[in-house]
């Protein structure tokens, strides 16, 4: 991380306003989605199936997320897999945002220029 020194009010102007705009944007992430994604192949109990064969059955899709300290597994329907995607997409943009957003204030904080609430 680097800091900036002896800052402008231009660029301190710019950094605020940077914030502002990335803390607009995290009420755009209403569909988020914390979690791993997992994708399983399986085998069934059928001797004569294909899947014995080599061919296994799936994809089958599942969100791993933590629920009071355990991980929990949630299916995905096929007709949803985008749907997740699209949330876990907005949950890096998420992690983005207040890594940038750290930055921000630490570098603010340097120069005396981090308002407190």
């Amino acid at each position: 991380m680097r800091y900036i020194t002896g800052m402008s009010s231009t660029t301190t102007k710019k950094l605020m306003e940077e914030r502002a705009r990335l803390l607009a944007e995290l009420g755009t992430l209403s569909r988020l989605l914390h979690g791993s994604w997992v994708e399983r192949y399986s085998v069934c109990s059928r001797a004569d199936c294909k899947c014995r064969r080599g061919e296994r059955h799936g994809p089958r899709r599942y969100l791993v997320v933590n629920e009071a300290g355990h991980q929990r597994q949630k299916y995905v329907k096929n007709s949803r897999v985008d749907a997740a995607m699209k949330g876990l997409s907005e949950y890096r943009r998420l992690q983005e945002i207040g890594d940038r957003i750290t930055h921000i204030n630490l570098a603010l904080m340097k120069e005396d220029e981090y308002e407190t609430l």
